[in-house]
């Protein structure tokens, strides 16, 4: 655990006891009639008799004056022509540094430097205790918890002690004493024992000007059985989480920890520095502890009080430090908030695009065919066959009993349409070969689609040619069109009809209205011609448009 965590709570409590109205009086009316911005003090508790020191954090310590309770204004300068004033009061001052020798009652009050044009000011509360006031025993002591045949090394706390470059003040060493003993005590036991815990004392010691001043700390050792301890980790947040956060507004991030040792310890690092605890500073931490179930549970908060582009180039990282296992190390990345405005643009736009693009969808669903023929017939798109077949179809005729049959005037007006309108290559029975089966199989085998056109000629193919080029079909690339005649009649249930069901439920049907359909821009010729390939060559009675044969694709 922190040796720091007594003297925070000292801190607290020491304030909320003594500060009292009149102490407050002086601040308020330097705020009122100076305008200097009041800080939160810095607290110090000292027992009576012993030395203290309060460090200024103004970087230049040119020009710095200290106020004391009286009213007093004292700077380096002063101190030097008024040492013998100052010696008597027990107060000095080197640098930054103003220290109290020998801590008494007429010590006790405010304290605050600033530099010369009072720009900005630093204050402390310096709260004295009796040596008999059992408050500061407690708030003084700092646990340390050892194991059984283990080495074990007790520091002496540094808190409020002089540094070494007070010119002046030197240090006369550390000495140990153990409550309720006599003589002096070690400070290490290379093999600790349960005996050993108690209260250690320890006293640092400093001359100035031929007299020994004096710093005790409490210590106090708990020395536990020999056992295995859980691993200490980080609960939250996950390495390289991001947290989003607006420009100059204020931040908290918590960085909670389960740790099993006392002395773990976690904190806060901005690169490779120490986050501070001083909340005076624009970036800081505090923290805070509960006992939990298998251990104790820190939270320890980054505070921004106003986050910066500067913080958000930073990498802050939390740290857990432990001396029972490696380091833990959890790295945040702090990004900025997008705006509402630019979330809402980014929904508007992504709803427009949905709605085009539905909508996009649903109109070719509906024109595709439209759009195919357009693209073949205004722009001159035609096939470039691959498969290597010489004919574009094979148009043949199987009987039907239908009132829209084909006669043999229609079925020569349909050749011409498909040859001379739209300039398909046919293989025709009654022109390019015999009516035999291998003939027919092979007109079909060298078309690209087979189109079977209803008829009512008794020479048309019968149900035993139907079936066998159903069955060579499957052998062959060769797509088929059924063209069905619309009638109300009865569906024939012969075999000529059950082939011609199985032909067009592995082809594409398309419906023969008789007189309606005869025009070339119907339906029927325009659904006709979708489930076509495209010609290979260009119709001969099409309008006469630029085409673009060698550059289009087979649509």
């Amino acid at each position: 655990m922190r040796k720091e965590l007594q003297q925070s709570w000292c801190s607290h409590l020491s304030w909320r006891a003594t500060v009292r109205m009149t102490d407050l009086t002086p601040l308020f009316l330097l705020i009122l009639f100076t305008g200097v911005e009041l800080l939160k003090p810095k607290v110090f508790n000292v027992r009576e008799g012993e030395i203290v020191v309060m460090h200024c954090q103004e970087a230049d310590d040119t020009g710095l004056i200290w106020t004391i309770p009286s009213g007093q204004k004292m700077n380096q300068t002063s101190s030097a022509s008024a040492s013998a004033d100052q010696g008597h009061m027990g107060v000095l001052i080197h640098g930054r540094n103003l220290v109290v020798l020998r801590a008494s009652l007429g010590h006790q009050g405010n304290y605050s430097c600033s530099l010369g044009n009072g720009s900005s000011q630093i204050w402390f509360r310096l709260t004295v205790c009796t040596a008999q006031s059992r408050e500061y025993e407690e708030w003084n002591q700092y646990p340390v918890t050892c194991y059984t045949q283990e080495p074990c090394t007790l520091y002496c706390p540094t808190a409020n002690i002089p540094c070494a470059n007070i010119s002046g003040i030197s240090s006369r060493g550390i000495t140990w004493n153990k409550e309720g003993e006599t003589s002096h005590s070690q400070s290490h036991f290379s093999s600790v024992q349960l005996k050993d815990s108690g209260m250690y004392i320890c006293t640092r010691s400093y001359m100035h000007k031929g007299q020994i001043y004096y710093k005790t700390f409490a210590v106090v050792l708990n020395v536990q059985t020999d056992e295995q301890l859980g691993e200490s980790v980080i609960v939250s947040p996950k390495q390289n989480q991001v947290f989003q956060v607006d420009l100059a507004a204020m931040m908290v991030i918590d960085c909670k920890a389960v740790m099993t040792s006392e002395t773990d310890e976690v904190f806060w690092l901005s690169g490779e520095s120490f986050v501070e605890e001083d909340d005076n500073l624009p970036v800081f931490y505090n923290y805070s502890w509960v006992k939990g179930a298998i251990g104790m549970e820190m939270t320890t908060s980054l505070i921004f009080k106003k986050v910066s582009e500067d913080d958000l180039s930073r990498n802050y990282t939390c740290k857990l430090q432990s001396d029972h296992q490696l380091s833990t190390f959890v790295t945040i990345i702090l990004t900025p908030k997008v705006s509402d405005v630019s979330v809402s643009l980014i929904i508007c736009i992504v709803g427009i695009i949905v709605v085009v693009f539905i909508t996009t969808a649903v109109a070719f669903s509906k024109f595709k065919i439209d759009v195919v023929l357009f693209l073949r017939d205004a722009l001159g798109c035609y096939g470039t066959p691959t498969d290597g077949k010489k004919y574009d179809a094979c148009l043949m005729f199987y009987k039907s009993n239908s009132d829209v049959d084909l006669g043999k005037a229609d079925r020569k007006w349909m050749k011409r349409v498909l040859e001379e309108r739209f300039g398909y290559s046919l293989c025709l029975l009654s022109r390019d070969t015999s009516e035999n089966t291998e003939s027919v199989s092979g007109c079909i085998e060298q078309s690209r689609t087979l189109v079977l056109f209803p008829s009512s000629s008794d020479s048309d193919p019968g149900s035993d040619l139907l079936i066998k080029i159903w069955a060579a079909l499957a052998e062959k690339n060769t797509c088929v069109i059924l063209i069905k005649p619309e009638t109300k009649r009865a569906s024939s249930t012969d075999s000529a009809s059950e082939v011609l069901e199985h032909l067009s439920q592995a082809g594409n049907c398309v419906v023969w209205k008789g007189r309606s359909s005869m025009e070339p821009k119907s339906s029927f010729w325009k659904l006709l011609r979708f489930h076509l390939s495209a010609p290979q060559h260009l119709a001969k009675l099409l309008p006469e448009e630029s085409t673009l044969v060698d550059h289009c694709q087979q649509v």
